[in-house]
């Protein structure tokens, strides 16, 4: 049983770990859908390029970035090439998000770029914080229309209803997916206090059933549809609610006592203001 005290501050493992992606079930998604396991050694630019099925742009070294000099966000949306520095688990698991969701990505950075000609590089715009909160940090969950009750109940922060109560709906009308690649990060040494913000999208009901390369198909679809209409639902206060990630069934082990949900410095409730 791990300690429940919260991590005051999280290191990812130096060296590539290609066992993680088989004996983690956070990271089931992409070990179906990419095979990291077969990595002897730091996955390259290159073998992100293998892994597209948008070719509009493309994983360079960080070296590029460096000598050219421009702001991060700047030299992704002149270049359409994504610097990726070498042997860094943020930046591999920003190349699988971009693999992923490129209409999304490539979207938030337009957005960027947007609210930097309008206000400059910094301060940074409330718009831009979120931007880049859902980046770093979303979970998107895909519900079914007949589990609304169950979103409203995670914007509540009702955790055992809805972790423990209603745990056989979670895979079968409640899906959730890691967009945020900071998230998949710290899930390489999972730690309690792990906490992501919730990015909630209705599917229809057959969603969980269809392949999982349509499932982030349809999710990429229409998050990029939604924030393309309306960049303000960002802002919006029913969105990027937190998540602690350990709490999913079936993504950490201690999930499967009802005691685990007891520890309140984790399952915080909702304060009333």
């Amino acid at each position: 049983m791990q300690s429940n005290r919260i991590k005051p501050r999280f290191q990812p493992p130096t060296n590539w770990q290609a066992e993680l992606f088989q004996s983690n079930p956070i990271f089931a998604d992409l070990q179906q859908l990419f095979q990291p396991s077969r990595c002897r050694d730091w996955p390259t630019p290159d073998w992100l390029n293998q892994q597209r099925t948008d070719t509009s742009y493309e994983f360079v070294a960080n070296a590029l970035l460096e000598r050219d000099g421009r702001y991060y966000e700047d030299y992704i949306y002149a270049s359409q090439q994504i610097p990726t520095r070498a042997e860094n688990w943020h930046d591999f698991f920003g190349g699988l998000i971009w693999c992923l969701f490129p209409r999304t990505k490539a979207l938030l950075n337009q957005l960027h770029i947007q609210e930097i000609e309008r206000a400059g590089h910094s301060p940074r715009t409330p718009l831009r914080n979120k931007i880049t909160l859902l980046d770093e940090c979303g979970v998107l969950i895909a519900y079914t229309p007949a589990q609304r009750s169950l979103v409203q109940q995670l914007q509540q922060h009702q955790w055992t209803d809805v972790f423990w109560q209603r745990r056989a709906l979670w895979w079968q009308q409640v899906r959730p997916v890691v967009f945020g690649h900071a998230i998949y990060e710290m899930a390489t040494q999972p730690f309690i206090g792990l906490t992501a913000k919730c990015w909630f999208i209705e599917v229809p009901d057959d969603f969980c059933g269809s392949p999982l390369i349509s499932q982030y198909a349809h999710l990429d679809a229409e998050l990029s549809q939604c924030i393309g209409k309306q960049p303000e639902c960002l802002l919006q206060k029913t969105q990027l609610t937190p998540l602690p990630l350990l709490g999913v069934p079936g993504w950490y082990a201690d999930n499967q006592q009802l005691s685990f949900y007891q520890n309140l410095d984790y399952f915080r409730p909702k304060r009333n203001r």
